[in-house]
């Protein structure tokens, strides 16, 4: 009887480990333990609508980083505010590395400009993981306006004050400021049209109901066919799409720069961990020749830079935006 009670006991002893053993990786994944990540789906929230440059980028970059990561990478669009609804969602969600936010530099460094109470704060609710792209703004104007060149463009809107109008994806957007900085420095009166996005304002551009607009690179199809009239770079460097277009610095409107960086944040107190994988796997991708040339196309300029580099260039992005801001009363709308 002793024999058979310890044969059932060492029987029982071995189940018992066996059980423990064979639920162990269950459990750590339960966990989540940062050496675990990622164990499920990663949500990119684009804090615009669907066909801008921030959509544009999530998508081109998460596919690859997907392939990276060994998980889906699904993108969801929250757009309004100007980028905040989409900032608030990441900023509210639980700092595991499975919620991001793809946004343009402006809900970071320039709509604490705009905005005289934000329900959350970019700075302090938000962590920089990787900057996606430079991402340049285009001077398009409609193919009847009477202008060949961006100085006789000039000279137009400044003959017509009050007359033109002119299209943004929102108040304080980078097309919105480019445009601000422009008319600052050149002496100009013309109304602006603020939209939910950079593709709604582009439709109305190319059906002739704005005269001009900045446009982030969505629109580049569309100048290159004729469609639109590509005037000037709203750079200190001439893309490489379209060399023989000059800067609006070298048309005498001097240090002219509404660059902007668009990049991947997620909600503060994720693992550093994790963000620094999320860094080097995105970088990953960004020096890819495809990813490169998708991004050219789209008038950008990858930038696989460290997650401090990135957020220094948003503090740097956040004075120089808000000194046109402060100059020229631009508020929310």
């Amino acid at each position: 009887m002793r024999a058979i009670r310890s044969t059932s006991r060492r029987a029982l002893l071995a189940a018992a480990l066996a059980g423990g053993l064979l639920s162990a990786p269950l459990a750590m994944a339960q966990g989540a333990p940062a050496g675990a990540w990622p164990s499920k789906p990663i949500r990119v929230v684009v804090n615009f609508p669907p066909g801008g440059a921030a959509d544009q980028l999530a998508r081109a970059v998460g596919q690859p980083l997907s392939e990276a990561l060994g998980q889906p990478v699904v993108v969801e669009n929250r757009a309004g505010a100007n980028g905040n609804i989409g900032g608030e969602v990441v900023a509210r969600s639980a700092p595991d590395g499975y919620t991001l936010l793809m946004s343009s530099g402006g809900m970071v460094s320039v709509n604490p400009h705009l905005y005289a109470k934000m329900s959350f704060d970019p700075a302090k609710d938000l962590v920089p993981v990787a900057a996606a792209a430079r991402v340049a703004v285009y001077l398009m104007a409609k193919p009847s306006l009477p202008a060949a060149d961006v100085k006789q463009f000039i000279q137009y809107v400044k003959s017509n004050p009050g007359k033109l109008s002119f299209g943004s994806p929102g108040n304080g957007s980078s097309p919105h400021l480019a445009a601000e900085m422009m008319k600052s420095q050149a002496g100009l009166f013309a109304v602006h049209v603020p939209y939910r996005g950079a593709a709604p304002a582009l439709q109305d551009l190319l059906a002739g109901q704005l005269d001009f607009y900045f446009d982030p690179g969505i629109g580049l199809q569309h100048a290159k066919s004729g469609r639109l009239k590509l005037l000037a770079v709203g750079s200190m460097k001439r893309s490489p799409l379209f060399p023989d277009v000059p800067t609006l610095h070298e048309a005498g409107l001097k240090n002219f720069d509404a660059d902007t960086v668009f990049g991947f944040y997620a909600p503060a107190g994720t693992p550093v961990d994790v963000v620094n994988r999320l860094n080097t796997e995105i970088n990953k991708v960004l020096r890819t020749k495809a990813l490169q040339d998708r991004i050219v196309a789209m008038g950008g300029e990858a930038l696989p830079i460290p997650a401090a580099e990135f957020g220094a260039k948003a503090l740097e992005d956040s004075r120089r935006f808000g000194a046109i801001i402060k100059e020229r009363k631009i508020a929310a709308d």
